[in-house]
């Protein structure tokens, strides 16, 4: 503690500076005061008597308006803090429940920077201020007592910046909000008792640390359950949710298939056959689609079947066979998933238009590249070649639409197939339906009237000229050796496309500009003629 003739010399300043301190209006205009002609001096008198002056052990030279400042403020301060003889003494700094000047006076920077050495307690407490921890009060680093209780004081208390004080022995932050630290494991803990720190926030509270941990022992849990579960859902239930990496490929479930059909609504039943529905969907990146649903009820062994038949088709690719995206296997609902196309079957393409006998031989020769390429990469891969499931694209290219893997037919079968798929894209279809008797009697009926009568079967509506006449009868006599498996001599596959491609290259001489001018005065070569 400094000596009483160090108090009379420091509080000498204050007496000589009375008559300007009146008024706590004072302490508000620090800014606009300046020190008296003689206070220089004043100051050099008492660094002489008393160097242990906080202001006299600074390098730099003096700031003579900061310290007139501070001795005013110092002089407001002392008293403020009901100190007994403010002349003699200011060992206290008491300014609790002071709320409307404590701030006030710890914002005074200069003043904690000389802080008079006479103080040994500073008490701040209850004032419910904010902000963070007031660092400038320690400046004083002689005091016995800091008490900062009753506050709301945020962020972290500067540990490391109470060293200085070793002579501090009471500290009081009780009552603040100030960061939680591993306080309780340093040196600066053990100095003090746990009462220093009272929901301080900087100890543990087990409280609030007990909720926690139930927290987190029962709501950790709940969230994994939850997050498995939403994983669980997104994978077998709704995988078009997830990122395209994680999907199972080719593989659609009920709900994305529900989703995609509007819920199976009659709006998108485009059509229906035994035993198999067919929708239109939209899966949920926006890809439009066609979708075959089978409803009945199926053994685990058939379900197996389905799925292994279903990897098979995914890898079929070419142009005239429509592309197969996915499938659905469960045993009371099976579906196929393949691309959509806007255009319609061949079966309705013929009885809507009066196709020419290019677009007709253009169907042929694609559909025919189609079975090439099954007979050649999948000749497990059994297909459906009725007019009625063979599909249009936009620009008339045929795609074979409808298969069935292990259970394929002969490649006489095919051929045959082939034959009676011929045969419908060139005759009156329309004459042949009256016949009772079938596909059996539909060919007899071609047979009936080939060679010499064909206008009577050919489709009235297309019109040929003489060349192209002579075309359709050696295509119709293809079809017929296609279907005749009572033949010792049956055609190959390969042997037929090259008919079928030879016919339509000759027609595209047959048709050019150029032909039809260096012919066009013969007239016979080209007369038009109807099938009747």
């Amino acid at each position: 503690m400094a000596s009483t003739s160090t108090t009379l010399l420091f509080f000498s300043i204050i007496l000589t500076l009375s008559p300007v301190m009146f008024s706590a209006s004072v302490v508000e205009d620090l800014n606009n005061l300046q020190p008296p002609p003689d206070f220089n001096s004043t100051i050099m008198i008492n660094c002489l008597h008393n160097p242990s002056l906080r202001y006299c052990n600074f390098s730099s030279p003096l700031d003579l308006a900061e310290i007139f400042k501070f001795t005013i403020v110092a002089s407001h301060l002392c008293n403020e803090s009901r100190n007994p003889d403010c002349i003699e003494s200011f060992p206290k700094i008491d300014l609790r429940s002071r709320p409307k000047i404590s701030p006030l006076y710890l914002s005074f920077s200069f003043f904690w920077k000389y802080c008079p050495l006479s103080i040994l307690s500073i008490d701040f407490s209850n004032n419910s201020m904010k902000g963070s921890f007031p660092i400038d009060v320690l400046h004083c680093t002689q005091i016995h007592a800091l008490d900062l209780s009753h506050n709301d004081l945020t962020g972290d208390v500067p540990i490391h910046s109470f060293s200085p004080l070793t002579n501090l022995t009471l500290l009081n932050l009780s009552y603040n909000q100030f960061s939680e630290s591993k306080i309780s494991d340093t040196e600066f803990f053990k100095r003090f008792n746990a009462s220093s720190f009272i929901h301080s926030g900087l100890l543990l509270d087990r409280k609030k640390f007990t909720i926690k941990v139930i927290i987190l022992l029962v709501g950790f849990p709940i969230f994994v359950i939850l997050m498995v579960g939403c994983f669980v859902w997104l994978c077998f239930i709704r995988p078009d949710f997830l990122p395209r990496v994680f999907r199972r490929k080719n593989k659609f479930t009920p709900s994305m298939l529900k989703a995609a059909t509007d819920g199976f609504s009659r709006q998108n039943l485009v059509g229906k056959g035994e035993g198999v529905d067919i929708y239109k969907g939209v899966l949920r990146d926006g890809t439009q689609v066609r979708i075959e649903i089978y409803w009945d009820d199926i053994s685990r062994e058939s379900q197996r079947i389905f799925s292994e038949e279903c990897k098979v088709l995914v890898q079929l690719s070419h142009k005239n066979i429509v592309q197969v995206l996915g499938s659905c296997s469960r045993r009371k609902l099976r579906a196929i998933v393949t691309e959509w196309m806007e255009g319609e079957n061949v079966e309705i393409w013929l009885s809507r238009s009066a196709p020419t006998w290019k677009h007709r031989l253009k169907i042929l020769m694609g559909v025919v590249k189609g079975m090439c390429y099954l007979q050649e990469e999948w000749p497990e891969v059994e297909y459906d070649l009725r007019t009625s499931s063979v599909l249009l694209s936009d620009n008339l290219e045929p795609l074979i639409s409808r298969f069935k893997v292990g259970d394929q037919s002969s490649i006489t079968r095919r051929i045959h197939k082939f034959g009676v798929f011929l045969l419908e894209i060139v005759v009156n279809k329309r004459q042949s339906d009256e016949l009772e008797s079938g596909e059996v009697g539909f060919i007899d009926h071609i047979k009936k009237h080939y060679p010499g009568n064909l206008r009577e079967v050919i489709d009235e509506r297309m019109k040929m000229t003489e060349n192209a006449f002579d075309q359709v009868k050696q295509v119709i006599g293809l079809g017929l050796m296609c279907t005749d498996q009572s033949s010792s001599h049956q055609l190959h596959l390969g042997q037929i496309a090259d008919i079928i491609t030879r016919a339509y290259e000759s027609w595209n001489v047959l048709g050019s500009p150029s032909h039809k001018k260096s012919h066009g005065d013969r007239g016979k070569g080209h007369k038009h003629i109807q099938s009747r």
